[in-house]
């Protein structure tokens, strides 16, 4: 299937992004004890180095559903795509459970399987699989009544019921279930919502089938409209997000309030916000090819190989900078939600975790610029499709 290239550079731009985010979550001081998004302990840079990071799950996940929607009107063979998602769906769920999670504790044990954006996607791909005979319009619109609605089931209790508080954890909303005595599983992505949006992305592909012109002005158009709802809803503050926005002790904090919406799971509000960005995004994409947008397409034509890739470097670079402040083997900590760094404080100040950030962002470049013309010049390789 022949690559688009504002796809791969929306992708690439949140694919940078996400590093950043991970490069704060392994090697910032406070990431260990402080929440970046609590307005009483935060920065306001603090807080928007978190926020903006936000924008990589649900571009992902609405960039797979239009991506799903163009890899099946390419192929026209049901039964070949139904076969696709079906196996890559496992595979990614299978991925997110072994190399994904020991990428993020480096824990041989694996006390703790949590289940984040990779499993999500590969849940959706499954359940996707068993829709392709529906008309994509259908889809699209299940997905977008899934993003509005599956709020209202967020205050249903939890079954005490050991297997249907599992099922529920998985699908509606994060739990934390003990699997064993010595393990648990963690939902941090549940399906549903994050399906809607997967659902509505695969709906939105067939404006790829559109001139560019008229694709560029819908973008933009479906940007504003989808902003512009936020807002709305947003002064509204009776539906759309469980935490209403308050009047802070600043005008600034005021405003990181209103913008201050729920992901875990993915509230009306945050979907809003953040879909309508991704269709700015996709429209600067469109603009032209430039310095930039081949820069960004270089790491959104790889995703999941950079997504993994990027994982084992900066948890390794963490090791390496606890050695270099004097750290030593026996101070590292493993175990449930504990990556290894050692309880006492370590780590570096927000500023030396942009100049990583940049300097992982730059060193990847080669390595996914070989690793994507190595998957173009082996396009027959079905495995390839999976990584």
């Amino acid at each position: 299937m022949k690559r688009i290239n504002s796809i791969d550079t929306a992708r690439g731009f949140v694919m940078v992004i996400m590093a950043l985010d991970h490069v704060r979550d392994f090697l910032h001081t406070a990431s260990a004890s402080q929440d970046p998004l609590n307005l009483h302990t935060t920065t306001a840079i603090l807080f928007l180095t978190r926020w903006i990071t936000h924008l990589c799950a649900p571009t992902f996940v609405f960039l797979s559903g239009i991506s799903a929607y163009l890899y099946f009107k390419k192929s026209s063979n049901l039964p070949q795509s139904r076969k696709f998602f079906f196996t890559r769906g496992i595979w990614l769920v299978i991925l997110e459970c072994t190399i994904i999670n020991f990428a993020l504790w480096y824990d041989f044990r694996f006390r703790l399987l949590i289940f984040e954006v990779i499993g999500a996607i590969g849940l959706s791909f499954i359940v996707l699989s068993f829709l392709l005979r529906v008309p994509s319009g259908v889809i699209g619109l299940t997905g977008v009544i899934i993003i509005f609605t599956h709020n209202l089931f967020q205050s249903v209790p939890t079954p005490a019921q050991p297997v249907m508080g599992f099922l529920t954890s998985v699908l509606f909303r994060p739990a934390l279930i003990q699997l064993s005595p010595g393990t648990a599983f963690f939902t941090a992505y549940p399906l549903v919502p994050w399906l809607g949006i997967m659902l509505a992305g695969f709906g939105f592909g067939k404006l790829f089938g559109m001139e560019q012109h008229l694709r560029k002005k819908s973008f933009l158009i479906t940007g504003f409209s989808l902003l512009s709802l936020f807002v709305l809803l947003r002064v509204l503050n009776f539906y759309g997000d469980p935490v209403k926005w308050e009047a802070q002790k600043t005008t600034l904090f005021s405003i990181l309030s209103f913008i201050n919406v729920t992901k875990y799971p993915p509230s009306l509000l945050f979907s809003l916000l953040f879909i309508g960005i991704t269709m700015l995004v996709l429209f600067f994409s469109e603009t032209g090819w430039n310095r930039i947008t081949e820069f960004l397409s270089v790491y959104g034509r790889v995703p999941l190989f950079y997504f993994v890739i990027h994982l084992f470097m900066i948890h390794g670079l963490m090791f390496i900078i606890l050695y270099i402040q004097g750290f030593t083997n026996s101070d590292f900590v493993f175990g449930a939600f504990k990556n290894g760094r050692p309880e006492v404080a370590n780590g570096v100040n927000l500023g030396t975790v942009y100049l990583i950030w940049i300097a992982v962002a730059l060193i990847l470049y080669p390595v996914c610029k070989w690793y994507g013309d190595y998957k173009s010049r082996n396009s027959q390789n079905k495995f390839l499709r999976y990584l």
